[in-house]
């Protein structure tokens, strides 16, 4: 009987255990605010005021600044702003935001590397200037509007800018955090944006219930983040500040902008009490944490970029690129199609030399090409390569992306040439047999690779570039065609423990 009893209580602990001593799977929210009007004065006193709230609450939001509302902050002598505001996390938001040409209308003619030198030539005083006045060096970016390129990352990379903060549809993974262009997105996350409007009335209860619905999936799928935005000029304005004076290409000279209209002081008030009702309202439910963009970039460490791979790694990447060719994910980490492309390429450039495939195996980042492959004219395309042949390119594409830190838009053997994807699909086979026989074989087989990383790009479309500011009828078919190309860098953010 006593053993009985014993045993009862001991399978009751179990059970208490289970039920309630499981840690709550967390619910990160970024809170963050592009800090842009540069017009509206009462702007500088929401900001301030949004700042010492958030302060007094607890949490740390991400405040993405203007380069030139940093400079008007300070021609203002606004220093209670500033000082507020260096209590959080800052980030950028591009030099001047509106007037023209914006980022995406300067860059959509742009290739790869220019348009890389044009965006940090541009924009690099902006950033010096946010971090003159703020005292820190902004640790996020977010386009202007829906300005977005993807030249812009490897510049942000030179800048010293690790996370990409923003919202628009341009490319995503499953409403959560990815990888692309070497920085961690938090970027198109549609079901889990939630934004509270500013209006009254029933805005409170909306925005609860859009949360919750957002809080309670994250937490039935194991946890993640939820992105939510605003602008301080919001809770004091009627109009956008920059839709009143640059509204589809217009660039009137700096005495001929108009202020916008703004909004009844009780409006305002009762703006401000909402959105504390919401952020306590968030706060206080089970697994919530308000994080910053510093603390994002822990959070998703890229486990990857540390680790190091054998052989036998090395072999289950090649077997899942020869059948498709994507990221691909793992337990606390993902690797990116550009990831496996460097490792196999070294490990077999490393093997043509010196006859034995590398015990251990390092991630580089690396670019996508820079240019849609077009296949070389003339002749005809052969099913197979001798090893000489194909190891020779392999050596050459490996010091091609030493050189320039991407993939190279073609891969030659001879004078023939192979796509990135073909070259993937045809190098997976090969490192396939060398590991499992120890030996090359004496012919390639040539390979078509399928590439479907892509498809988390948007095609170009009206919709795409919506926003009020560009001119009339903009797209931007080429940047969109950059971005696709790009995908080779796509891959999921990891939560760490």
């Amino acid at each position: 009987m006593k053993n009985k009893t014993v045993l009862s209580i001991v399978i009751a602990l179990a059970i208490t255990i289970r039920l309630f001593g499981q840690a709550t799977p967390p619910v990160y929210v970024v809170l963050w605010f592009d800090t842009e009007d540069y017009i509206l004065p009462q702007d500088d006193d929401a900001t301030r005021r949004l700042a010492e709230l958030l302060t007094s609450l607890g949490i740390r939001a991400t405040f993405k600044i203007v380069g030139e509302k940093a400079r008007v902050l300070e021609a203002r002598k606004r220093t209670d702003v500033i000082t507020a505001v260096k209590r959080h996390d800052i980030g950028y938001h591009s030099d001047t935001h509106s007037q023209q040409p914006t980022v995406a209308v300067y860059l959509q003619n742009a290739g790869w590397d220019d348009g890389r030198a044009e965006f940090f030539r541009r924009e690099i005083q902006g950033v010096r200037d946010v971090e003159r006045i703020f005292g820190m060096k902004p640790v996020a970016y977010g386009q202007p509007g829906s300005a977005w390129a993807p030249q812009t990352y490897p510049a942000l990379h030179d800048m010293g800018i690790r996370l990409y903060l923003d919202e628009a549809d341009h490319v995503g993974v499953d409403d959560q955090p990815f990888y692309y262009g070497g920085l961690l997105n938090v970027f198109k996350m549609r079901s889990n944006l939630a934004r509270m409007n500013l209006s009254g009335g029933a805005s409170l209860a909306e925005g609860k219930a859009r949360f919750t619905k957002a809080y309670d999936g994250l937490r039935a799928s194991g946890g993640g983040t939820i992105s939510i935005y605003y602008h301080p000029n919001e809770w004091v304005h009627t109009e956008f500040w920059d839709g009143v004076n640059f509204s589809r290409g217009a660039n009137p000279p700096r005495d001929e902008w108009k202020v916008p209209g703004t909004r009844p002081a009780a409006e305002t008030e009762q703006a401000f009490a909402d959105f504390e009702q919401y952020v306590r309202f968030m706060k206080g439910l089970a697994g919530v944490r308000f994080v910053t963009a510093t603390e994002l970039l822990k959070i998703y460490d890229d486990q990857a970029a540390t680790r190091s791979f054998g052989r036998d790694d090395l072999l289950k990447f090649a077997r899942l690129v020869e059948s498709e060719i994507t990221f691909q994910r793992f337990e606390g980490y993902s690797l990116s199609p550009a990831d496996v492309f460097g490792l196999l390429t070294r490990a077999m450039a490393e093997f043509s030399q010196s006859r034995e495939v590398p015990s251990e195996s390092r991630v580089t980042q690396l670019y996508g090409p820079a240019r849609i492959y077009t296949p070389a004219n003339g002749g005809t395309q052969s099913s197979a390569f001798e090893w000489r042949a194909f190891a020779e390119a392999v050596r050459g594409t490996l010091d091609f992306c030493k050189a320039t830190g991407r993939l190279p838009d073609e891969i030659w053997i001879g004078s023939e040439s192979l796509s990135p994807a073909d070259y993937l699909a045809t190098l997976a086979p090969v490192v396939e047999a060398v590991i499992t026989t120890g030996r090359a074989p004496a012919t390639v087989a040539r390979r078509a690779g399928r590439f479907t990383a892509d498809r988390y790009v948007a095609e170009d479309s009206p919709a795409l570039w919506g926003w009020v500011i560009f001119p009339e009828g903009f797209h931007a078919p080429h940047l969109m065609e950059l971005a696709r190309l790009q995908a080779w860098t796509l891959k999921p953010a990891v939560l760490q423990p």
